[in-house]
């Protein structure tokens, strides 16, 4: 398999410094800052990325599962807020996903959206944090 990579940059203390990352496949490279991590200023930073990460991940070994069980999805939109709490500390990942399926009925789309969300790789990594799914089939 694979082995995928990003670099980070800080400079400087944790309130005045700055930083920037970046995806090794060079696909992204962002900003960002105590301001932009722990406040509302524009950029980057680390939570948003590994939602970004989350709801890619989910939408893909969802669009799997409804595959191999003979649904191909026409389209999966997944969001993903990752809650930063005191500690700091990432306290909650809500997933919400909203999908296309021809054929399939709700129950069974929502088993496979909860096996999605047990199962992608990504899940399994941030396993020690409470990650929420609200699923709808469209």
């Amino acid at each position: 398999m694979p082995v995928r990579s990003a670099t980070a940059i800080w400079e400087g203390n944790l309130r005045e410094g700055k930083g920037s990352m970046k995806l090794g496949s060079g696909a992204f490279e962002g900003e960002f800052s105590h301001a932009t991590r722990f406040g509302d200023t524009p950029g980057t930073n680390p939570e948003e990325l590994i939602g970004a990460a989350h709801a890619g991940c989910f939408s893909m070994f969802l669009s799997a599962l409804l595959s191999k069980a003979g649904h191909v999805p026409t389209s999966i939109n997944t969001s993903a807020k990752v809650h930063l709490g005191d500690g700091p500390k990432i306290t909650l990942i809500e997933l919400t996903t909203e999908a296309e399926v021809p054929g399939i009925d709700e129950q069974s789309f929502l088993q496979h959206a909860e096996e999605a969300k047990e199962g992608c790789p990504v899940s399994q990594a941030l396993a020690a944090t409470e990650i929420k799914l609200v699923a709808k089939l469209r």
